[in-house]
């Protein structure tokens, strides 16, 4: 059965999952760069997003492995696509990842302001929805076909996604930090009530690793 599933997803401990002003200079906001610092080091980040043929192995790796495991699209919000606000100015922005982002899959792309799709090399093509949450979810179930979609962020693409009962599983890396502000993943959202549940945490010296589910009774979403 299709998932919809967030993978290697960082947290501090006190919740925050991105940090203040994003930017260029600063994509993921002030701060927050220390809550991917379990990731970084591992081969599958150093194989898909540096090129490189090397990194840790262990526990950590394995999770972050497993983020590319059967993956068929990829959605994800504005945020995370780029530093740009309000209407695109022109076409120049093509995402943080240079020609050959680390996708190698259709991306859809949330955003209230309407853009041609992007081709990129690898097999990635950014798609721009602006018919909100729901349509992305179709087009990219569409496009991954019998394989899963993965919902890369940021939090707030998180936070709709969640708060609507539309994703399957979570993995989240709770990192020894703490951001004290930013966005903060979980205010006010009651996860058992919305019929999630904790099925798995492991421990590192970097991070711990929690699962979370959705209950089968509430798959359906309702």
């Amino acid at each position: 059965m299709q998932k919809l599933r967030v993978e290697s997803f960082s947290i501090s401990i006190d919740g925050f999952g991105a940090g203040p002003n994003q930017s260029l200079d600063n994509p993921l906001g002030e701060g927050a760069e220390d809550l991917h610092q379990w990731f970084f080091p591992t081969k599958t980040f150093q194989q898909s997003s540096m090129g490189k043929d090397e990194g840790t192995t262990g526990t950590d790796n394995d999770f972050a492995s497993r983020g590319f495991t059967n993956i068929g699209a990829w959605i994800m919000g504005r945020n995370m696509f780029g530093p740009i606000r309000g209407p695109w100015p022109d076409e120049k922005w093509k995402g943080w990842w240079g020609e050959n982002p680390p996708y190698h899959v259709p991306v859809f792309v949330l955003t209230n302001h309407k853009r041609r799709p992007i081709e990129m090399k690898g097999g990635t093509t950014f798609y721009f929805v602006t018919e909100g949450i729901h349509n992305a979810l179709d087009r990219a179930r569409e496009a991954a076909g019998d394989k899963d979609v993965r919902l890369g962020g940021g939090v707030s693409t998180i936070r709709q996604y969640l708060t609507a009962k539309l994703i399957d599983e979570m993995h989240l890396a709770i990192s020894p930090v703490l951001l004290g502000r930013g966005e903060h993943l979980f205010s006010e959202i009651d996860l058992p009530a919305l019929g999630y549940l904790c099925t798995d945490h492991v421990t590192t010296d970097q991070a711990t690793h929690v699962v979370i589910t959705k209950e089968l009774a509430n798959s359906s979403g309702k």
